[in-house]
């Protein structure tokens, strides 16, 4: 009998796979088959090798469970925070006070060094409040040009000056607020922090959007006729 080549490790395996009784028929191999430990150079059984990558396995298992707990976690706690933060928009006092109440909820219940809101095309009653204050017309066009919040450094931005202490602030999220259906923005809420790494330009921006669908369906109100 003439073999057509050489017999590769692929051949093997692929015949013990397609063969399942052989072991069966050779049990006495599966006793005498000898491995090295991949923690030490020991040789261990082919059962006591498979009873440690069973118990690396297991290990990887218990570390992504853990990662998922501490992911749902961060999760609930996430929605408790926008829970408190819509609540006290719903109870706020006056129109007026809306703007204050959004900004000043949303700093402490997020831990946001600084914000600020600025709305225009608003109406009359509330043009003496400091949300009200003028936003030139590059802001305003910048605003409704944004599709998805802007993350990044802040290069002096206007809007960013808007801040309490706008001199300490290196990383900058702009948010521009805008009505169902509507492509030009009514205003823009931002948040600034010391940590230039706060708000980076490879984060995503899908919940900051929706923040920022909240606070325009809250401050629509304002809005003029």
């Amino acid at each position: 009998m003439t073999i057509q080549g050489a017999i590769t490790e692929q051949d093997i395996a692929n015949y013990l796979a397609n063969t399942p009784g052989f072991f069966e028929r050779h049990a006495e191999l599966l006793s005498s088959v000898q491995l090295t430990s991949p923690h030490g150079q020991r040789a261990v059984s082919l059962q006591e090798r498979q009873m440690e990558m069973l118990r690396e396995k297991i290990k990887g298992l218990e570390g992504k469970i853990m990662e998922m707990i501490r992911h749902g976690q961060e999760n609930v706690a996430i929605a408790d925070r926008l829970h408190r933060w819509m609540r006290a928009i719903l109870q706020a006092p006056s129109a007026a006070s809306l703007p204050e109440v959004l900004v000043s909820t949303l700093r402490h219940e997020f831990m946001i060094p600084q914000a600020a809101v600025r709305l225009w095309s608003i109406d009359s009653g509330f043009e003496v409040q400091s949300f009200a204050l003028d936003v030139s017309e590059d802001v305003r066009a910048f605003a409704s040009s944004l599709a998805q919040p802007y993350c990044g450094l802040n290069s002096g931005f206007e809007a960013g000056r808007w801040l309490d202490d706008a001199g300490t602030v290196l990383s900058i999220a702009l948010i521009p607020l805008r009505a169902d259906g509507e492509s030009d923005a009514f205003g823009l809420l931002v948040l600034g922090s010391p940590d230039p790494t706060r708000y980076s330009a490879d984060m995503g921006t899908e919940f900051l959007a929706r923040i920022g669908d909240i606070a325009a369906a809250a401050l629509s109100r304002l809005r003029s006729a």
